[in-house]
This record gives structure tokens, C-alpha cells and sequence, in this order.
């Protein structure tokens, strides 16, 4: 698997990176472990986390499988703090002391001692932003953090970010794909502007794009059950034409939705990694079999007149 630049630093990340947001709920321990190993086998290094994640469950499960299942040197690791979800509720605060208290506790739950990667997870108005990013810096410089960066921010705030922070960011995350591609309208060239890589996720539109909710809601998705609400903006009618138009794609070309749609975002500007949220081994091996090459220009230009706006 191809290992690109995150942005404008020295920071290699696989296209595709390994998400854990099921990890420790639909994603038992045997399954992430079989997930790791089979992600990196076929080049993957990039293993995509959360504090947030079932209330840190996520990064417990990762750490249970470090030095074990892998070393630690195999991968790199990012994780984000600032953001919980209390009794399922979004709570966000990124004030110095939440975001090193988070990132202590972080550090505990996967047993090492640095983070690759470390993002704040949301943008937050009740707090300075100098202060928020006070603290990555101070994760950097004590060595608790190799880099930084921020997620799901919007082009604005990006902007002002990289403008004011005293160490270089180096990436930010937001949900990018053939049926939210809003990133393009200011947060990509903001990014591209201050020198930040898109790691992008929900590169399959939560799912969606494989095609697999054609027609029904198949059993044990996350469209039937307590996360149908994460899957039903993009089972309206205009998302189905997409999706549609990417499986007829798909047919014509002798490949995968995945495959398609993979490749798509992973050809566009500024993109550094695609971050897949498999929640099973099979789930994993139909996108890691993806060619992840570029769609020829007459099909990615009609994708694109489908998907706009």
C-alpha cells in the first residue's frame, strides 16, 4: 500500500488508515485483532483512534493488541481529545487542562508512551483558541505528541488555527466522499493554503457507498440499529442516484464501489489518507482488494457532475 505525506511535513501515513470508531462495541477484541494484523499485511501502518470512542473503549482495545499482536513500531497512531459523549450527548471542551488530562488518559489506555498524531476533535467557542492549542504544543515539546493537528473545523477555523499556532500543524480530519464532498467548497483550500493534509473520514460515506443499502437496510448494519440516525442523511433520494451512479461505474469498470470511490478521493488534492471504519474482517478484505487507482478522467468527471453540490 502507497505511504504519502501528511501535508507539508515528514509524517508518512498509508492511503488508507485503519479506524476503530466500532472498536470496544460492534468490534470485539478477536475481530480488532484479526483487523490489525490483516490491515497491515496488506501495507496498511496507519491506525486511526479516539478518546471519545465508546468512552475510550476504542483505545483500550487498541492497546490490549500493541506489543502483542503488534509492536509498537509498526504503526503509527492518531487519537483525538476535547470532545466526549456523555449519556450519547456531544460534549465538547478543549480547555488546556480537558485536552492533557485526555491525552494522559489516552496515553494510559494504549500503553505507550507517544502519540503520532494528535488532534483536537472539535472546534470549541467557549474557549480561547490560543489555549486549546497551548496544549498541543505543550504535547509536542514534551515529546507526549511527534505531531498535531485538528478535526472537523471548518475552513475558517482551519485557517485561523495555522495562522496563530506556535508549532506547525500538520493535518486536519473531516468527512470527505462522493456524497459530503463540502470540504471542497473552503476547508480543502484552506488546508492546502497553511500546508495541512485531509485525512479524510467516512471515505465510504458511512457505509453507504458500497452499496450494500440498495433497495433495504440489510440486517446488523449500522442502518438497523441504534446508529441508524449516523447512516439516514444519506439514504435520502439524491445520495441513492449517487450511489447508483457509482455501482453502475463500478460494473462498467469490472471493479468495486469501494474501489471507485476510494480511488476518486484518494486522486484529489491535498487528500493524505482515507481513514475505513471496518467493522468486520470481511468488511476489510472487500476494501483492501480496492486497486486504488485512478478512475479515468471521463468516469471521475461524470461522478463528479452526479455528486456536486
Amino acid at each position: 500500500m502507497q505511504q504519502r505525506y501528511v501535508g507539508n511535513s515528514g509524517l508518512r501515513v498509508s492511503a488508507l488508515s485503519l479506524g476503530t470508531r466500532s472498536w470496544g462495541k460492534e468490534t470485539d477484541e478477536q475481530d480488532a485483532s484479526e483487523l490489525l494484523r490483516t490491515f497491515l499485511d496488506a501495507g496498511g501502518r496507519h491506525i486511526d483512534t479516539s478518546a471519545s470512542y465508546v468512552g475510550g473503549g476504542s483505545e483500550a482495545v487498541l492497546g490490549s493488541l500493541l506489543g502483542d499482536v503488534v509492536s509498537r513500531t509498526e504503526v503509527s497512531i492518531s487519537t483525538k481529545a476535547g470532545m466526549t459523549t456523555p449519556d450519547g450527548r456531544r460534549a465538547v471542551d478543549t480547555s488546556r487542562n480537558a485536552m492533557l488530562t485526555g491525552l494522559d488518559a489516552s496515553l494510559a489506555r494504549l500503553g505507550t508512551d507517544y502519540i503520532d498524531l494528535w488532534f483536537v476533535e472539535a472546534w470549541d467557542g467557549n474557549v480561547p483558541l490560543d489555549e486549546t492549542l497551548a496544549a498541543l504544543e505543550f504535547a509536542v515539546r514534551t515529546g507526549r505528541a511527534r505531531y498535531a493537528g485538528i478535526s472537523n473545523f471548518k475552513g475558517w477555523q482551519a485557517a485561523k488555527a495555522a495562522a496563530i499556532s506556535s508549532i506547525p500543524l500538520v493535518a486536519v480530519q473531516a468527512e470527505y466522499s462522493f456524497l459530503d464532498r463540502t470540504a471542497e467548497a473552503e476547508l480543502l483550500p484552506a488546508a492546502e493554503d497553511a500546508g495541512l493534509g485531509l485525512m479524510a473520514w467516512g471515505p465510504l460515506g458511512r457505509g453507504v457507498l458500497t452499496g450494500k443499502y440498495r433497495g433495504s437496510i440489510p440486517a446488523g448494519s449500522r442502518g438497523a440499529t441504534g446508529e441508524a440516525g449516523y447512516v439516514e442523511p444519506y439514504l435520502a433520494e439524491k445520495p441513492s442516484r449517487i450511489v447508483d451512479a457509482v455501482c453502475m461505474a463500478a460494473n462498467g469498470l469490472g471493479r468495486t464501489p469501494q474501489d471507485v470511490s476510494l480511488s476518486w478521493l484518494l486522486s484529489q488534492q491535498g487528500v493524505a489518507t482515507a481513514i475505513v471504519g471496518a467493522r468486520t474482517p470481511v468488511q476489510l478484505k472487500e476494501i483492501l482488494d480496492a486497486q486504488l487507482s485512478p478512475l479515468p478522467p471521463q468516469i471521475a468527471r461524470a461522478l463528479e457532475d452526479v455528486s456536486a453540490g
